[in-house]
């Protein structure tokens, strides 16, 4: 089922996930929501709270960005999956700029410095265990997710002076005042 995605200035956007329990049995369907959901709005990631869930889960898909010509094109083409209560372990390399997007701020593009890799652990659907390094593209993308699952939006790690620019843009996202191919959650529509 096509969820609505919880746009900009929700709460449950603001509030740091709760672990998911071993065996719960809305977990299966939740996942099945949340791909569909991010496949009808063009994503390439999703997290449980832009589907007004305060859960630490997102699903990530990545072969958008993949690029015959890109040394992480193999990474990138198969770079499917779900990761329920991840736990970032360690993020090194270069912080570099790259012009990122969310489903929850429609419209909304800018450079976001992040670093070049992360180590994470998490667990998958089946509640496997795994622990990766990832790098480039990939760990941007679960760098994205992950900051949604602790209440932290793309737009904080711009500059207090961007934000200021883009007050208004995300005032007319919270009253539903832009325009989506996608179902969407407005917290202050009338």
């Amino acid at each position: 089922m096509i969820l609505p995605i919880v746009a900009y200035g929700d709460p449950v956007l603001k509030k740091r996930g709760k672990d998911i329990e071993k065996g719960d049995a809305d977990l299966p369907k939740l996942i099945e929501d949340m791909w569909e959901t991010m496949y009808n709005a063009h994503g390439v990631g999703l997290a449980a709270p832009q589907v007004g869930k305060s859960l630490r889960l997102f699903v990530v898909d990545a072969s958008p960005f993949a690029e015959e010509q890109d040394p992480d094109y193999e990474m990138l083409k198969d770079f499917k999956k779900v990761f329920v209560n991840p736990q970032i372990l360690d993020e090194s390399g270069d912080e570099w700029a790259f012009s990122e997007g969310c489903l929850s701020i429609p419209d909304i593009h800018e450079d976001v410095f992040r670093n070049e890799t992360l180590r994470i652990r998490y667990f998958d659907e089946n509640w496997e265990e795994h622990e990766e390094e990832l790098t480039g593209l990939a760990a941007r993308v679960v760098q994205h997710e992950y900051d949604h699952i602790e209440g932290i939006l793309f737009v904080e790690h711009l500059s207090p002076l961007r934000r200021r620019f883009l007050k208004g843009k995300l005032m007319n996202i919270t009253k539903g005042k832009v325009n989506t191919s996608y179902r969407m959650r407005f917290p202050k529509k009338k």
